[in-house]
């Protein structure tokens, strides 16, 4: 009596969600260090491992594909870097501020670095050249200087800060200098210009405070 050899299970196939996931992820990735004009679909493919007619699936064209990564970084940026520190109503608004910035330069630590900012790499790279691009990290940039504003203007409400503070004159400051400052920290590999950015700007903060 002969006996087989058994036979491999199949391959357990991904579902639609998790397929969608692995190529956003991946071109997430690959976008993030190589640039969105300088990574082609075939990598995205490669490095998802998902087939053409997958991709097709669940996206139109990279450029689809390229505002669907776009709005997951911002998901991410807003779970990750602003509602932990502005999600509690309780914290002092410049106290939610100061956080945010102590979270901005840990992100830059844990990375040594590397990659800057995703939002301000794809701003870099493609306002000039694509409308559609432009317009969304225009919207992004606004939202997040909104958020800041927003913030300042409780403090002036509460009267923790003078009638000198222009709420979005210095969200807009803000946002500038830490955009700014990432920049030049991918660009020296120094996250002592990191350091010392957040600490001017919270500097810069502590001239508006009132003092308790």
């Amino acid at each position: 009596m002969t006996t087989r050899a058994p036979v491999p299970a199949p391959a357990r196939p991904r579902d639609a969600r998790a397929t969608r996931e692995a190529i956003l992820l991946a071109a997430t990735r690959l976008i993030s260090v190589h640039g969105y004009n300088s990574t082609s679909l075939d990598d995205v493919l490669r490095e998802s491992g998902v087939g053409k007619g997958n991709f097709y699936y669940h996206f139109k064209s990279k450029e689809e594909l390229g505002y669907a990564m776009l709005d997951g970084i911002v998901t991410a940026f807003l779970e990750r870097a602003l509602e932990p520190c502005f999600s509690d109503p309780a914290t002092p608004p410049l106290a939610q501020i100061r956080c945010f910035l102590d979270r901005a330069l840990q992100a830059q630590r844990d990375r040594n670095c590397v990659g800057g900012c995703v939002m301000g790499n794809l701003a870099a790279e493609l306002a000039d050249v694509h409308e559609g691009f432009r317009a969304r990290l225009a919207m992004v940039f606004d939202s997040w200087r909104q958020r800041l504003s927003a913030v300042l203007t409780e403090a002036s409400r509460r009267g923790d800060v003078t009638q000198a503070c222009r709420p979005e004159s210095v969200a807009s400051f803000v946002v500038a200098s830490l955009e700014g400052a990432i920049l030049l920290s991918k660009v020296t590999k120094d996250i002592g210009v990191m350091e010392q950015c957040v600490t001017e700007l919270k500097g810069y903060l502590a001239l508006y405070e009132v003092a308790p």
